[in-house]
């Protein structure tokens, strides 16, 4: 119903962004809220490679070449690959990723039976903590239809436990987690760090991320070092 046909007046638009705000409530949820109080989106989502991002596309470049030799990717927020750089290449080429995972995704990579899933060994621990991320973003974020079918995908790959099905709230993280993958009778230890764009007014852009794995042992540094 309206809020004329209710009798309720209608929100302004100023007052549904500052409330947006208050909450914290991520860009693309914010359109939603203005496109539902009757108001045209406020945010755009802009492609990294239009000319207006060129400022923030430098960035992301540099931050990627730094990385090097270490494996380095820029996400969306369905963990789809935007770029890699040279150590992610050298990376995935030990492994023999078949070409029908796609479009490139690393959350994807994890589940997928033909991606990178029967490489890690500690496949089982690293698939419950990606599970339970992608429960609340999609419990954060209602409106968003393809991250609700993401994580159906994810659910329907064989051998994926049936209690992974809900979000369990009193699950009790480990501090600290690394994924392990085998490769040539050793192991490779890895942990990541996640870099995000400060105060951004762009929904892309908020929902970037520059996704930097970091080498967990010196045996996986000296590896890594030495494939340059």
């Amino acid at each position: 119903l309206s809020c004329v046909e209710t009798g309720r007046a209608q929100p302004s638009r100023e007052m549904v962004v500052r409330l947006a705000e208050a909450l914290e409530i991520p860009l693309r949820e914010r359109n939603t809220l203005l496109l539902a109080a009757g108001y045209a989106a406020l945010y755009r989502q802009t492609s990294l490679d239009a000319p207006e991002m060129e400022a923030a596309r430098q960035a992301v470049d540099l931050l990627l070449r730094q990385q090097e030799p270490y494996p380095g990717i820029v996400i969306d927020r369905y963990w789809n690959t935007l770029r890699m750089n040279s150590g992610t290449r050298h990376f995935l080429g030990r492994f023999p990723i078949c070409d029908s995972v796609k479009p490139h995704n690393g959350v994807r990579f994890v589940f997928h039976p033909k991606g990178l899933r029967p490489f890690i060994e500690n496949w089982e621990s690293v698939a419950a903590r990606i599970i339970q991320r992608v429960h609340r973003e999609v419990a954060a974020n209602p409106s968003d239809e393809t991250m609700k079918c993401f994580l159906e995908e994810l659910l329907s790959y064989p051998v994926v436990p049936s209690h992974w099905r809900v979000l369990d709230i009193d699950d009790s993280p480990p501090p600290f987690l690394t994924i392990n993958y085998r490769w040539n009778d050793s192991t490779l230890r890895f942990f990541s760090t996640l870099t995000t764009f400060g105060s951004p007014q762009d929904v892309a852009l908020q929902e970037m991320r520059i996704e930097s794995f970091f080498p967990a042992d010196e045996a996986t540094r000296a590896a890594l070092t030495a494939a340059r």
